[in-house]
């Protein structure tokens, strides 16, 4: 059966997706935007790989290049789980009004919180610092013997991920 274009768009766009994976996970590697075409930029991502990871430096896909690739690609993925730092310092300082991932983060504890003590409640994650987590954040607060300012400092922060890795600690 023969090879057709179809078919070999579809194995680069299979290579180029695992490359882009493989550059979030190791800078060495260019990321390459996958479009099922051998480019530039994929020959350069394919070079890099080889380089990084002991092969013949040609640029093409062979034998051995594709299950490296593949090889490292489910190496990354079955590693263990990466820590996510989503607080910005140590002195910052997240409040009332402001929006956006971290404020995802915060009110998805806050609700972890929620659901494994009656006495916090459970808020909607919504990533807008509303009121309603302005009011569970004092309550944690409260709860922890710090401050009731309602609003997330690196004290607060750390307290409430040790919380949440209490509770995910006692759940397995």
């Amino acid at each position: 059966m023969a090879y057709t274009d179809e078919q070999k768009k579809r194995h680069i766009y299979e290579l180029q997706t695992y490359l882009h994976a493989i550059s979030l996970m190791n800078a060495k590697i260019p990321p390459v935007t996958p479009n099922g075409v051998y480019d530039s930029a994929t020959v350069e991502a394919v070079k890099a790989f080889q380089r990084e990871y002991g092969l013949a430096v040609t640029g093409d896909t062979d034998y051995d290049t594709w299950n490296r690739v593949v090889k490292v690609y489910l190496e990354y993925l079955n590693s263990a789980p990466l820590p996510y730092h989503a607080f910005p310092s140590g002195k910052f300082v997240t409040h009332n009004g402001e929006t956006g991932q971290l404020v995802y983060i915060l009110q998805a504890m806050l609700n972890s919180v929620g659901e494994s003590y009656d006495n916090m409640p459970c808020i909607d994650v919504c990533g807008k610092y509303d009121d309603a987590t302005e009011t569970a954040v004092k309550l944690f607060q409260e709860k922890s013997g710090i401050a009731q300012s309602g609003e997330v400092d690196c004290a607060t922060w750390n307290m409430l991920v040790n919380c949440c890795e209490h509770i995910n600690s006692t759940k397995t």
